[in-house]
Parts: C-alpha cells; structure tokens; sequence
C-alpha cells in the first residue's frame, strides 16, 4: 500500500534553543495531529487507498573535533566527532528540558543543531496523549490497524542505550539522548496507567514508598506546604489528575478505586515540586516505577520505606542510611549485572543526613541514637524467615548489612542505570531475627509514632537537593565512557 505523509519542513540548522524546540513542537504537532484526523476519518468508515505515517522530529549535529568549550560537566556534549542524533516525543512536556539540553550542545561545540523529521513512524497510539483505546474505538471496522497505521514495535522500544549495549553501525548516527522517542512514549503511557496521572504533573523530585500510610501523610502535609509563605508550591494533584488548590478546593471528580501504583504531586510551577508514588511491594514493582518514570530525567528518587533491623542494637523506629546494597532482587540481572557495585551519591547521603539532623534534632554523635548508615539488603522472597534462614543470615552478616527491604536495592540500581541520583532512607519495623516480629498491633503502634517524621525527613532532603546546583548532583559519578550528550 503507497504512503501518505504530512508535508514536513526539510531539516534546518538553529543556534536559538528556544526556536529549535518551536520548530519541534510545530513538527510533532503537525505529524500526531495528522494522524489523528486519519485514524478519525478511518473510524468514520472512509478506508484509505494509502498507508498514513508521520514520523517523529529529530535532533542532531554533526561536529569534526573532540574539543568542547566547558570541560566541567557531565553532559551537555557529544562523545566524538562525528553525527548524533535523537528522536524527539512530546516537545511541550520536556520543553525546558530540550532547551537546556541543546544550549549546552550549542555553547560546548559552537555549531548550530538541526532539527527536521526522522525516519521513526510515529505509533498511532502514541498520537492520541490521553491514552485513547484505538483497539477498541476501531474493532467494530473489522479492518486491522496494522494494514493502515504504524503499531508499536518493540525492537525499537528496548533499552540499549542506557544499558550501554547499542552498538552503532558504520555511517550511522550515534546516539543523543538516553532515550528514543517510542521508548518515552511508551514510558508516558505506562505512567499514566499504573499511577492515574498524566505525565505532566511529575515533578523533578521523586519520593517512592511501599505504604499508602505514608501518602496519607503526604497528602496532610501537603496543605500545610502549599500555605508556606516562599514554598513555592501552588497546587496538589491526586490520582485522577484531580487539582487541590492551596484553599482546599478541589477540581475533578477522584475515580472510583485506585490504580496499581498512585501518584501524588505537589507542584511548583517549574517541575521543581515533590511527587510521591506508592509503588507497593517487591522488587518487580520497583522496577516497573522507575523504568517509566526515569524517561521524564528526574533530578532525584528517593525510597523511603520500612525494613527490618538486622541488628540487635537497632531498636524499633531508627532509621537505617544505606550506604551500599545487596542485591538479591533478581528483577534487573539481565540488565545490570549483581557484580556492578552501586555506589552511594555524597551529594544524596548528605542531604538525607543533615533532613534527619534538623527533623529529629540530633546532631553529630548523638545522631547514631536514632540511624545508622551501613548496607541494605533487598530480597525478593518476603517469607524468607520461612525456609533454612541460616544460609541467607549468614550472607546478610558477611555483607554488614543492617537491614532487609524488597525494593530499595532495585530503586537505587535502576537509579545507577539510568543516571538518576538515588539515596535510600528506611525506617526499621520489625526484627525478626531477635524475635520483634511485624505484628498487627506492633505496626499499628510503630505507624502512628514514626511515620510523619519520616516523610518530613524526606521532604526536607529533597528540598535540600533542589537548592543544588543542577551540576553538582547530576555528576560524572554516574556516567559511563561514552555517555549521550543529553544528560
């Protein structure tokens, strides 16, 4: 079947960000919007004699040296000489983002970019944001949509790049950004299903949790922050994109049950705000999160959750730093091997430390009354206290763990894969190897005492991370030998 296309632009070079990323909202507008009104004209019973495709803006340069202007970033330049290039999805969402992506390409190489239409179709479900059912709009045509329109195709939805297994075939481009366009657009909708937000009200400072307690406490406190003068905050949104305003208004009507992993955000007009998801239980969960939720670049995601204290000086209540895990999750194997040692960020640790110093107001010595910084252990068996438990006690002994979760080990090594700061702060609830096990009334009891200080803690580490310096925390520690420019 020939082929039908909207009449795009040929590439054009651009040494203005701000008119790079018009000329990409006007190509991705133009191309979805064409195949929505062909998908509706299609729908109304008119069977087009032409297949419809449009395909995704792209971004690249093309450079002839190594040198760069500013050697001091992690990113923000090109890994050699030669061509590079993205495609590019949803320009009004991640406008700020391009922008600051292709100035520093512009200032590091001081050649223009060019931006024009790559040859990625776009999915024609991709071209419907809110996540319209096509499927189910069309099936009474008895027509595949396959015959029609570009469906989505997993060969191009992996993730190579980040994992640092693509491999360029001679004369092709590299790689610009971590991402392709189909793999953010697939992440976008995902989001949208497991947490019943749309991607645009994802802030930049991401809080994961495995109790709905602790976003119970998020959505208390969240009145109070957006009534702080100077916090910056202007609105909060709920599961359902319902708006709460700073009077407690609401807009929207919430949905009749949850989703999988709901989503709570308290916005600052800049995507510098604080969202909160909780993810539930297991490392697959945690996985599942943090794979979609990373294509948006977040500036940090931290786990803040319960483990158990594996040490009997621990008492019930401390809080447990991690420094460093143990990775008995099995979810990311494939992707990052267990021998890959995941790091702790300075940057993170920092912050997370001084949050719970002015929160519990304990400072230097006195600290260690309340945390300990030392390994966490995530596991994916929950009722490993049921086999032969010698064999993994002594393992978590050799490893100085000092603490046992099922996510926190795979929030911060997807964290490690796809260059997102990560930091780990839990609060032990039970245990069970000296005989304090996670009892109803214990828990009951612990919930109440412990929980709206930890979230506190948490708020105000994120906080502190939003005062850095972008450059600080988005680090070389992160970035392996040759990164994409796009951080």
């Amino acid at each position: 079947m020939p082929l039908r296309q909207p009449d795009n632009p040929p590439f054009a070079a651009f040494t203005d960000p701000d008119a790079a990323v018009e000329r990409l909202n006007e190509i991705f507008a133009t191309n979805t919007a064409f195949l929505r009104d062909a998908f509706k004209d299609f729908v109304a019973g008119e069977l087009p004699s032409c297949r419809g495709r449009a395909c995704y803006p792209q971004i690249r340069i093309a450079t002839a040296t190594h040198s760069r202007v500013d050697s001091r970033l992690a990113y923000g330049f090109v890994s050699g000489p030669g061509v590079h290039s993205t495609t590019v999805t949803r320009p009004d969402l991640f406008a700020g983002y391009l922008r600051e992506q292709i100035e520093l390409l512009l200032r590091n190489h001081e050649v223009p970019v060019e931006i024009g239409v790559g040859d990625v179709p776009i999915p024609l479900h991709f071209a419907f944001y809110d996540g319209t059912h096509v499927e189910g709009v069309a099936e009474a045509l008895n027509h595949p949509l396959a015959d029609v329109f570009d469906l989505p195709d997993l060969s191009i939805l992996d993730d190579a790049i980040v994992n640092g297994t693509h491999e360029v075939a001679a004369g092709m481009a590299r790689p610009l950004a971590p991402f392709t366009a189909p793999r953010v657009d697939y992440s976008l909708h995902r989001l949208q299903h497991y947490t019943a937000t749309a991607a645009e009200h994802f802030q930049n400072f991401v809080i994961l949790t495995n109790y709905q307690f602790y976003i119970d406490e998020f959505c208390r406190l969240a009145g109070d922050l957006m009534a702080q003068e100077g916090s910056g905050y202007t609105h909060f949104v709920e599961p359902g994109n319902i708006t709460v305003a700073p009077d407690g208004s609401l807009s929207g009507e919430r949905p009749s049950r949850l989703p999988q992993m709901p989503a709570y955000h308290l916005v600052r007009p800049d995507h510098s705000g604080i969202t909160m998801v909780n993810i539930g239980v297991g490392p697959s969960n945690a996985k599942t999160i943090t794979d979609h939720v990373a294509v948006l670049r977040s500036h940090a995601w931290l786990m803040l959750g319960h483990c158990a204290g594996l040490r009997n000086s621990q008492k019930l209540g401390d809080y447990v730093l991690a420094h460093g895990y143990v990775r008995e999750d099995h979810v990311l194997d494939a992707d990052l091997p267990p021998w890959v040692p995941i790091p702790p960020l300075a940057e993170v640790q920092v912050a997370l430390e001084q949050a719970v110093e002015e929160v519990t107001g304990l400072a230097g010595y006195e600290l260690k009354r309340v945390m300990r910084t030392g390994t966490v252990a995530s596991i994916d068996n929950r009722n490993w206290e049921l086999r032969d438990h010698r064999e993994p006690v002594q393992r978590f002994s050799q490893s100085r763990a000092i603490g046992l979760d099922m996510e926190s080990a795979t929030i911060a090594a997807n964290g490690f894969r796809f260059r997102v700061p990560y930091g780990t702060l839990l609060c032990v609830s039970d245990k069970p190897l000296h005989g304090e096990l996670k009892l109803p009334g214990m828990a009951t009891d612990f919930y109440k005492r412990q929980v709206a200080q930890h979230l506190k803690i948490g708020i105000a580490a994120m906080e502190k991370l939003r005062a850095m310096p972008r450059e600080r925390l988005h680090s070389r520690k992160l970035r392996s030998f040759a990164e994409t420019a796009f951080q």
